[in-house]
């Protein structure tokens, strides 16, 4: 008694499957009930803000200089990231330009840790203290 091989592609096979698995898997999900609402629709991402490139001067022109000498000094907070937001200049120019300030004496520092710089306006009181030990020193001789 031998038994014959059944080809999967013969239709007595696939016609054997059918009645032994059911109705087919794709003919239920094809048939949305309408209390089912239907398949749920993919998230949609954001496309995110998008920023203005800042356009900062990278070097300081005639305006930008009398601005700088005139308002600065009487800003009670100064640090880079603020000349770099009034002044629309870059980061190492606002360093430089702080330096400059400096040693001029216009504005005094409050800190100048490496990783942020923050002056403020020079006031009588410092100037008064700069100016005591040179008198004292005048009335000694």
């Amino acid at each position: 008694m031998s038994v014959a091989p059944i080809a999967i592609d013969s239709p007595s096979y696939s016609s054997q499957q059918k009645k032994k698995s059911g109705p087919a898997k794709k003919d239920v999900a094809a048939k949305p009930t309408s209390s089912s609402g239907g398949k749920a629709k993919k998230k949609k991402w954001s496309k995110g803000k998008v920023k203005d490139k800042a356009n900062n001067a990278v070097i300081l022109d005639k305006t930008t200089y009398d601005k700088l000498m005139k308002e600065v000094p009487t800003y009670k907070l100064v640090s880079p990231s603020v000349l770099v937001d009034r002044l629309r200049i870059n980061g190492s120019l606002a360093r430089a330009a702080i330096r400059e300030l400096a040693n001029q004496g216009v504005i005094v520092p409050v800190s100048t840790h490496g990783a942020q710089w923050i002056y403020t306006r020079a006031t009588g009181v410092e100037e008064e203290k700069k100016a005591a030990p040179k008198k004292e020193t005048a009335d000694q001789e």
